[in-house]
């Protein structure tokens, strides 16, 4: 079985509806309609497996440590006030902007053992979730989460131009581990992480960042935060 993971990556149970369907619309039309509109659908089928991997991963497991909640590449790192529906105050944190393209896992993990605290649904609009105003203006889910010290920390999926359905299984006063699945975005989105006030990040603009195994940050850390970005 081992060996076989190795080469078959999971599938997401989210994911199987829109395989189906998929499959199904391929076969109608390669069968009743033309032959190159199924081979067609068979490519779209075969991206809606991919889209919906469901990889295990290796997550760091000592104290104190905060990794990515999701796959893809680090677009934005500024300061920036927690969603209001939080209950987290006006004072800015430092937000770690993850932007996930449709390429990417999008299984989302949680960034630290701790306390959900809070998980909070909100409506709102499907512009380019890598721009800075998708953290206020688009459709979102937030979390706020207690660290094992008392800390705080939040983390946003943000659904973006082709996202439209955020999935979430966490609720406040659930008790999680650092890697734990929690959520999902189809099809295309952004996560957002605001770190405990002081804390500095250990990736820079332009990193990629894998969910559940890239560390953000260090809570006992000493060191300034990194300078400059990835360039390509």
């Amino acid at each position: 079985m081992s060996a076989l993971n190795t080469v078959v990556v999971p599938i997401h149970r989210a994911g199987w509806p829109f395989i189906a369907a998929f499959a199904v619309v391929s076969l109608i039309l390669g069968l009743a309609v033309a032959e190159p509109l199924g081979w067609l659908g068979l490519v779209l089928t075969l991206w809606c497996v991919y889209f919906f991997r469901d990889p295990d991963r290796v997550t760091p497991t000592r104290p104190g440590l905060l990794v990515s909640p999701a796959d893809g590449r680090v677009t934005m790192i500024v300061p920036a006030v927690p969603p209001p529906e939080l209950g987290m105050g006006d004072k800015p944190l430092t937000r770690v902007s993850i932007f996930l393209n449709v390429f990417n896992v999008h299984v989302n993990r949680v960034p630290a053992d701790g306390t959900v605290v809070a998980a909070e649904y909100h409506k709102g609009t499907f512009v380019n979730a890598a721009l800075d105003k998708a953290s206020e203006e688009n459709e979102r889910a937030a979390f706020r989460h207690r660290l094992p010290d008392g800390r705080e920390i939040a983390y946003v999926q943000i659904a973006g131009l082709v996202a439209r359905r955020i999935l979430y299984w966490v609720r406040a006063g659930q008790e999680v581990k650092a890697g734990e699945r929690f959520g999902l975005i189809r099809f295309g989105s952004r996560t957002d992480v605001y770190l405990p006030d002081g804390v500095v990040p250990l990736v820079c603009v332009g990193q990629t960042a894998i969910g559940g195994e890239t560390v953000l940050a260090d809570l006992t850390a000493t060191e300034p935060q990194r300078q400059g970005d990835v360039r390509r």
